[in-house]
């Protein structure tokens, strides 16, 4: 009867815990590519504050007196004016929120794959399974990542409540989950979550899709094989689409998270999230649900090309083996 527990003991741990070891391995490589793409991010947020219509609500003066600044400029001012290691503020909760929200995304996405969804009789894995099975696994990593994203947000605009001669709202990122949960409680740790899975429901539904429909035309109707330019070139496209669909909700989610809150943690400039969407489109403009759309494209584009697709096989695949109406 010890024989197997005996067997068991020798495997690897990625095969003891593959889902753990999962788990861990999304982990390691959320934080190398955090740390390396991070002052786009930090520049991403930044424009998608700039020009903000309902802090007119509060007598805020510095919306009108701060020029527009594109996603360079942005960058090049954070460089001159608060210094070079300040493109990196922050990045401790993106870290954090990274960890969780890619390790929490690969592991239900396995689960849906293995166990809810399964694959057909012909051992395929259908299209529109990955679509359903994706989105929900991004709404699922998302909504546990809430907190360190709020942090991550409230954190990247200190630095510019600084120059605006405003009090720093936070010492620390622990002092930062403290303070929030003392003045909100725990729902205010999952302040604009809405916009936020949102974001990760649609951004995954573009990607997965449309990867899928420029690799299925690559590989059939050019001579590309299934390699990494194949890949290259479908995650650039499927990146766009996604940038396209979730920046509105990524601009409404950033201004929910940020806005001032009473003593109570109820917010003082957006009741919800629509009523946050109807201010920013009255006040400045349809185009500014896009403030920060190159950082935020060029961020995931970087991300997904040098780090591989998050819940793609790497395999390669022949023109003979492919299948265009299933996924391998």
């Amino acid at each position: 009867m010890s024989v197997p527990e005996d067997e068991e003991r020798l495997l690897p741990l990625a095969q003891r815990w593959p889902r753990a070891s999962k788990f861990l391995l999304s982990g390691c490589a959320a934080t190398v590519a955090e740390l390396a793409t991070f002052p786009l991010d930090l520049t991403k947020t930044r424009l998608q504050m700039q020009g903000e219509a309902a802090l007119a609500r509060l007598g805020d003066s510095a919306r009108e007196s701060a020029p527009y600044r594109g996603m360079v400029r942005t960058a090049l001012g954070i460089v001159q004016e608060e210094g070079f290691l300040k493109l990196w503020q922050g990045v401790t909760p993106a870290i954090y929120r990274h960890v969780v929200y890619s390790g929490g995304r690969m592991v239900t996405y396995e689960h849906l794959r293995e166990v809810v969804f399964g694959k057909s009789e012909d051992k395929h894995y259908p299209l529109w399974k990955s679509v359903i099975g994706g989105m929900m696994a991004g709404v699922v990593g998302q909504f546990l990542a809430n907190p360190t994203d709020l942090v991550k947000v409230q954190m990247q605009m200190e630095g510019k409540r600084k120059l605006e001669g405003k009090p720093l709202r936070y010492r620390g990122v622990h002092h930062a989950f403290a303070k929030i949960l003392a003045e909100g409680g725990i729902r205010g740790l999952w302040a604009g979550w809405v916009p936020n899975i949102q974001r990760a429901a649609l951004v995954n539904m573009g990607d997965l899709t449309t990867y899928d429909t420029v690799k299925h035309y690559l590989v059939l109707n050019t001579p590309l094989e299934d390699n990494i330019m194949t890949h290259s070139l479908s995650s650039l496209c499927s990146g766009l689409v996604a940038s396209i669909l979730g920046t509105p909700a990524d601009v409404i989610k950033s201004r929910i998270m940020n806005q001032p809150r009473d003593k109570q943690g109820r917010g003082l400039l957006y009741k919800s999230s629509t009523d946050c969407l109807i201010q920013a489109v009255q006040g400045e403009g349809f185009m500014s649900l896009y403030k920060g759309f190159l950082p935020s494209w060029l961020r995931m584009q970087s991300g997904w090309i040098t780090h591989g697709h998050p819940i793609r096989p790497s395999r390669a695949f022949s023109k003979e083996e492919w299948n265009p109406d299933h996924l391998p």
